[in-house]
């Protein structure tokens, strides 16, 4: 089904439409008021929080102390990367952190900000840059050491490539250690299986809009022996490490979305494999074109990120709305100019081409009718675009 009567939304990475499970838990917990107060009503506001927070435990391998909710992926990765980074300052001194720079700004420029950005005669932390291959996939972090490594952090799920990072392999040595470990799976959760006591890492981010959940809600799955010093001050509704006034209603519509996402899960890879198959076939086509999600290597399904040298990719997404298809470029942009994507320049990839990178992201309000339209327009949009041009 289309989103909008007439369009076709292929951009579910970026935010996913709402679930019918997730509506429907919403509006039966619509009356739900204050889960802090010590009245009836606030007793069974508590309850709708608490079951969620035990479901969602179940489906992603944790305990249910370990689930907290959060505003938003980006503020769950925010006070992970910090809080563990602090917290490794306070107690062992340690000051280096380790990233990629591939990260989603959430976790890059809270790095950034810790290695650079704090308002002090010099810096409380170092950035030990983990570099990446040409697939912007890291290999192990390695030489750690508990006395002087306070954080090693990685994402899951590439939010542009889609690619998907071998978590073991990467963040293992650092487990092994005990040096704390972060994880953004922001695009992963729903849509990979996942076992945060398999994993073995300090603190996990997710995002509800990503899997079919309300907007404005997020997780994070913390270690209860995890390090945390929070950078959010207030209530400490959530463990003491995030404060503000729990959304019942968002909670539990973002366990009833990731229950439903977690349980099509296989019949949705499946569906999209062959939709991405399709998708790639006809890019394959377009003389020039370079492609970036990296199937064979291991990729989400949903993905399809590709540039088409001697076009904007402005002006191929500007085609595509035309002509009825919601895209993106994958890419930051910053007072309206389109910018080179930080993830492609890292891989190595020509600003040139990295301008002229389109995103095609599919999910589950896709159809086979929506990629037949696609396919059909995609070489003639990407002629357009190159015919007006790029911009120096």
């Amino acid at each position: 089904m289309s989103v909008e009567t007439g369009r076709i939304y292929l951009d579910h990475a970026a935010s996913a439409p709402l679930r019918p499970e997730a509506l429907l838990a919403m509006e039966q917990t619509a009356g739900l008021l204050n889960p802090a107060g010590q009245y009836a009503s606030g007793r069974a506001a508590q309850r709708v929080v608490e079951d969620a927070r035990e479901q969602i435990g179940e489906l992603l391998g944790a305990d249910r102390a370990e689930v907290l909710f959060t505003g938003s992926g980006t503020e769950a990765d925010n006070i992970a990367v910090q809080g563990l980074a602090f917290g490794a300052l306070r107690t062992r001194g340690a000051r280096r952190v380790h990233s990629t720079l591939v990260e989603h700004p959430a976790v890059g420029e809270s790095v950034d900000w810790l290695c650079g950005g704090l308002p002090l005669p010099e810096s409380l932390f170092g950035h030990v840059v983990v570099p990446v291959d040409a697939h912007g996939r890291p290999g192990p972090v390695e030489d750690l050491t508990p006395d002087a490594d306070a954080l090693v952090t990685a994402m899951w799920a590439n939010n542009e490539t889609g690619n998907i990072t071998d978590l073991v392999s990467v963040l293992g040595p650092a487990v092994e250690l005990g040096v704390p470990t972060h994880v953004d799976a922001v695009q992963a959760v729903g849509h990979l299986p996942v076992d945060f006591h398999s994993l073995g890492v300090s603190t996990l981010a997710a995002s509800a809009h990503k899997f079919g959940g309300p907007k404005s809600v997020g997780l994070l799955l913390a270690r209860r022996e995890a390090v945390i010093d929070t950078p959010v001050r207030g209530g400490g509704q959530e463990r003491k490490l995030r404060s503000g006034t729990v959304n019942p209603q968002g909670v539990a519509a973002t366990a009833a979305a990731l229950a439903a996402a977690v349980e099509e899960m296989d019949a949705e890879h499946e569906r999209l494999a062959g939709y991405q198959a399709r998708l790639m076939e006809v890019v394959r086509s377009i003389p020039g074109a370079v492609i970036y999600t990296d199937v064979p290597g291991g990729a989400l399904p949903s993905h399809v990120h590709a540039s088409f040298p001697g076009a904007e990719g402005d002006s191929l997404i500007m085609l595509l709305d035309m002509a009825g298809v919601d895209a993106s470029t994958g890419s930051a942009c910053s007072a309206g100019v389109n910018r080179a994507s930080h993830v492609l320049t890292t891989m190595g990839v020509e600003v040139h081409t990295a301008r002229g990178a389109l995103r095609l992201t599919t999910g589950p309000a896709t159809t086979d009718a929506d990629i037949d339209r696609v396919c059909a327009l995609l070489p003639g949009v990407v002629e357009q675009a190159r015919d007006a041009g790029t911009a120096y």
